[in-house]
């Protein structure tokens, strides 16, 4: 009977997970910076992520990873 309950929990926790993100959750960006909307290459998935102005909008595609760069050194 727990192990049922557990699984369930499980299975309920990895749904919530995967719901997708509605327009009240969305980033926004306040003043001296922007959003940054990039598409990973390989799997497909939308990152959203908030940079100041004077900085790049950085993506590795094949790590899956994305930051904001320097004003200076760009996206090293």
């Amino acid at each position: 009977m727990c192990r049922i309950f557990l699984a369930l929990g499980l299975l309920g926790a990895a749904g919530a997970l995967t719901l997708p993100i509605d327009a009240a959750h969305a980033q926004k960006a306040g003043r001296g910076e922007k959003v940054c909307k990039i598409k990973m290459k390989y799997s497909g998935q939308i990152r959203t992520f908030v940079c100041k102005i004077d900085e790049p909008c950085c993506a590795w595609h094949e790590i899956n990873y994305v930051k904001c760069g320097s004003p200076v050194f760009r996206c090293l």
